[in-house]
């Protein structure tokens, strides 16, 4: 079948499959007497889908351009296209998708573009739809080493929606841990720990398909009981209060500009508020990740040192 048609299939099936698979999960927590959706958001989620959308479709036809460009020089050329071209390309694409979600979230010009996804303090399914809208606009520039390697740039986009329908329907809180399946695929446990703002979990499990990247570059934070540890918060560490629909999209653009107009920064400074971590500020006023990690864990101990000196004091 050619690759057109199979992503023209791909594109039409996800739209009742999207639909069923939210009736049940809007069914399923209703029976449990959870509160999932609300319209502002869910309507936020599709306004922000379909902005990406528009912005993927009308810069195809650039990447799609340097693609074709690229694969003149491949370095290496499949004689057919059977299973392990097949699989390679979706283990090496969701290699190149962890690194593309890894920058995103560790450089603050990439979050800038990626916090939309972020933003939403209710977690489902269409949290999946809520896109970094102007992602497309550098997203290909991960997948160019594909191209050199010999993979069809139309089976990159085929392989990348296909692996999107996964990453879309792992959004949701319908689904406790699945055993075994945990070892290897991002599951829903992995990705509300990816949405969680709490310290312990910011900035971890980027991969969308494949949990192993995250454990081999040190990123994998596994769901912890709430009886163990306190209750996933979703959404951003400071949350958005009622933005408009340009602010939903660009305030932590915004940001960085109010940023860079500080009186007195260093060029040094200036670039790392715009490539460094997002948090960073040049007076310590702010906090990384790592910091709130860190001041968690510190936290954590201070409190078991006081609950050893008690226990002490009650066996005296």
């Amino acid at each position: 079948m050619d690759t057109n048609l199979r992503e023209q299939i791909l594109l039409l099936s996800q739209v009742p499959l999207y639909a069923i698979i939210i009736g049940i999960e809007l069914f399923i927590m209703n029976f449990q007497l959870k509160k999932l959706y609300t319209l502002k958001e869910t309507l936020q989620n599709i306004y922000l889908s379909l902005v990406c959308f528009l912005v993927d479709l009308g810069f195809r036809v650039v990447y799609l351009f340097i693609f074709a460009l690229c694969f003149q020089y491949a370095f290496f050329h499949w004689d057919h296209h059977g299973w392990i071209y097949w699989v390679s390309l979706v283990i090496l694409q969701d290699f190149a998708f962890y690194w593309l979600h890894r920058n995103d979230h560790f450089i603050r010009f990439f979050w800038a573009t990626h916090v939309t996804h972020h933003s939403a303090i209710n977690y489902n399914i269409t949290v999946g739809f809520r896109s970094s809208v102007l992602e497309p606009l550098y997203r290909f520039v991960y997948f160019i080493p594909l191209v050199f390697l010999g993979y069809e740039p139309i089976d990159i986009l085929f392989v990348f929606s296909a692996t999107q329908i996964w990453g879309t329907l792992i959004h949701t809180k319908a689904i406790g841990k699945l055993g075994i399946l945990e070892y290897i695929f991002v599951t829903p446990s992995h990705h509300r720990v990816h949405h969680a703002s709490n310290a312990k979990y910011l900035d971890r499990n980027m991969g969308m398909f494949l949990i192993i990247w995250d454990k081999m570059f040190g990123t994998f934070q596994e769901e912890i009981d709430e009886k163990e540890y306190e209750p996933i918060r979703y959404g951003l560490t400071h949350n958005l209060e009622n933005p408009n629909w340009a602010m939903l999209i660009f305030h932590e653009f915004v940001a960085i500009v109010q940023d860079l107009k500080q009186p007195g920064l260093s060029w040094k400074q200036r670039w790392r508020y715009l490539f460094d971590k997002p948090g960073y500020s040049h007076d310590d006023s702010r906090m990384t990740s790592d910091k709130m990690r860190a001041e968690e864990a510190q936290k954590e101990k201070d409190n078991l040192t006081v609950l050893e000196a008690t226990e002490a004091e009650l066996v005296k």
